[in-house]
């Protein structure tokens, strides 16, 4: 797989049926797949559905491009249905196409390749800790038993997340990369979009989904707006909402979380909690609308996610003043919490080349002018305006804590592996930014949206970021992704049983 170096965030807007390689150039059997692929499928010039290509009918109607669901899709044409997708956004991929961390799974091949000890167990009760208890027990037990088979699931689509690293909260290396140690969300919509192109299910984009109806009991009927035009009536046998969570919108963060106003979102734009919406108009149950995660390592200029990995290979934090104040792996909330609590309510991630190497995200970081460099310690120290001793000493201290294996400053456990002894020395200045929302739908483990009964509501699905009760009070870094793909998969079987059934 050719390197993605720039994480999604300048996606090419032809990624449908032409596959981006790092240099935004299709390849020439991809451009010749493409053309075979557009007359079959009625693809414009752009890679997307053509608008006059839309049908009346279709087997399933899925809401939303992002990862979810166009993982649900390959699962709902695989079983031999005929699904759509209707993306409200000129290109898919939405918040995926942000991610950058990685997948988290247990007790996969790629871990046992590597001597990682990993269990099922051991990935519930950490994510349970950090969701501080209060997930859904039921969808928990689903997702990290089904996680190792997602990440197969995905090695069969030609999606490999072969390298490995850990997130905050996590006590093994269970977050899955690409080979490169990439980003993983432009990699990921690359590779579910040429899968879905190679399956020739339509996107339609610029699609706006203005309602969804049932109709005899069973929700099977959107109305879409295309490009503008005239709202569509588009019949189906089931649908799925894969819109994502509402970190984008000011409304509804005012709303249930009026304290975070004002903080700059790592949000994709579209990320407005439609979807939400749509599915409580249809009785759907809306649960946990309070829990919004804050992450602790954003850019405040553009609102860029530095991605957890960065630490996962070795970084550390130091206030303005060159010290250390947390442990950098703790859960997001708590080190989100110790960096507001500092005098400017910022801080800067130190890393060295070596973690520069393994975490090759961070080359787009830099491209962007975010990251600042220094031959040595001091020289760093004078570039960022922090006391050169301290920086030193920080430092200095850190090596000896990974020497020994033992942090006595902040107890830090994990991520330890490599000192911060290889020049040239970096410096990224962060501080928390709006992330994710883990309020939304409730759902079983089935991926039915349950009504304010705890009834399944008919023909109506939900995967990803729009659920809540998942993650808790908590998300740990590495679980959205295992999220849309775990969920994403059981939506596109659950829809096809069901419509295969009636």
């Amino acid at each position: 797989m050719k390197k993605w170096v720039s994480m999604g965030l300048l996606a090419c807007t032809t990624l449908l049926f032409a596959a981006c390689s790092s240099g935004n150039k299709a390849s020439k059997s991809t451009q010749e797949t493409t053309k075979s692929t557009e007359v079959a499928s009625g693809a414009s010039k752009s890679g997307y559905a053509d608008p006059k290509s839309l049908k009346n009918n279709y087997d399933v109607i899925i809401v939303g491009a992002g990862g979810a669901g166009m993982t649900a899709a390959i699962e709902a044409k695989d079983a031999g249905l005929n699904p759509v997708i209707f993306e409200k956004m000129p290109v898919a991929g939405g918040n995926t196409s942000k991610s950058s961390s990685g997948m988290n799974a247990s007790g996969t091949k790629f871990q046992k390749a590597q001597g990682i000890n990993d269990s099922n167990d051991a990935f519930y009760e950490e994510t349970l800790k950090g969701g501080k208890g209060t997930n859904d027990k039921e969808l928990l037990r689903y997702f990290v038993d089904h996680s190792a088979q997602a990440v197969d699931w995905l090695d069969q689509n030609g999606i490999k997340l072969d390298n490995l690293t850990i997130t905050g909260g996590m006590s093994v290396k269970r977050t899955h990369r690409p080979s490169d140690g990439s980003a993983i969300g432009g990699y990921l919509v690359q590779g579910l979009l040429r899968n879905v192109a190679e399956r020739k299910i339509p996107i339609f984009v610029n699609a706006d989904v203005k309602d969804i109806k049932a109709n005899d009991g069973v929700v099977n009927e959107v109305k879409v707006q295309i490009q503008g035009e005239k709202a569509k009536s588009i019949k189906g046998k089931a649908v799925i909402v894969t819109t994502g969570g509402y970190g984008a919108s000011k409304k509804l963060i005012a709303k249930y979380r009026p304290d975070l106003k004002g903080y700059v979102t790592t949000n994709s734009k579209g990320t407005t909690g439609d979807g939400i919406a749509l599915v409580e108009k249809l009785g759907g149950q809306i649960i946990d609308m309070d829990k919004v995660q804050i992450h602790p390592t954003v850019n405040q200029e553009k609102g860029i996610l530095i991605g957890e990995a960065v630490r996962g290979e070795g970084a550390i934090l130091v206030d303005d003043e060159g010290n250390r104040f947390v442990n950098e792996m703790d859960t997001r909330d708590k080190v989100s919490a110790a960096i507001n609590a500092l005098p400017k309510k910022r801080a800067y991630l130190i890393f060295d080349q070596g973690v520069r190497s393994r975490a090759t995200a961070i080359e787009f970081y830099a491209k962007q002018g975010y990251v600042k460099e220094g031959k040595t310690v001091a020289e760093l120290a004078k570039t960022i305006k922090v006391n050169q001793a301290n920086l030193e000493q920080a430092v200095t201290s850190w090596n000896e804590a990974v020497a020994n294996k033992q942090d006595t400053a902040f107890n830090r456990t994990t991520a330890m592996d490599h000192p911060l002894d290889t020049a040239n020395y970096y410096a990224i200045q962060i501080a928390p930014g709006i992330h994710y929302s883990m309020g939304g739908v409730k759902i079983n483990t089935n991926t039915e949206v349950l009504d304010k009964n705890n009834q399944p509501i008919k023909g109506l699905y939900v995967a990803g970021e729009l659920v809540g009760g998942l993650h808790g009070d908590n998300r740990i870094g590495g679980n959205s992704v295992a999220d849309i793909v775990i969920f994403g998969r059981q939506a596109g079987q659950q829809a096809a049983k069901f419509v295969s059934a009636q």
